[in-house]
């Protein structure tokens, strides 16, 4: 015999903190766990958003191509920053032609937190939301 869930039976999460480094935010439950956009960026139609869940002190990059043009390769990016400035870690994906994706994880409510988007090569600049 096998239990089954009742539908809207909520899941904790199963990682906290750094414990969610490059950590899957769906596999951990963490996407359902008190998240909320808190930055945005957009470059040439490709756009990046810093997602936070409260639930598990955690915040990955969700990225969109909403562009007519394939031919470049485009990135998201999520950077975690200490409290002096220096760049801890980045985790990136890779963006699918008029697709989404979203990146692993990274932790921790006492550090800071921006998205980017870069295109492979140099046809378009860098761009990076502010830190959260």
């Amino acid at each position: 015999m096998s239990l089954m869930p009742l539908a809207g039976t909520a899941f904790a999460a199963s990682c906290s903190s750094t414990g969610c480094d490059n950590k899957g935010p769906q596999s951990t439950g963490c996407d359902a766990a008190g998240v909320s956009t808190v930055r945005t960026v957009t470059n040439n139609e490709r756009t990046a958003e810093l997602r936070w869940s409260s639930g598990c002190s955690a915040a990955w990059a969700r990225v969109k191509d909403q562009s007519s043009n394939s031919i470049y390769n485009s990135f998201g990016y999520i950077e975690k920053y200490d409290s002096a400035g220096k760049l801890i870690r980045s985790l990136s994906v890779s963006i699918p032609h008029n697709g989404s994706d979203w990146s692993n994880m990274l932790g921790g409510s006492t550090y800071y937190y921006r998205v980017c988007v870069k295109f492979q090569g140099n046809e378009y600049p860098l761009a990076c939301s502010t830190k959260f």
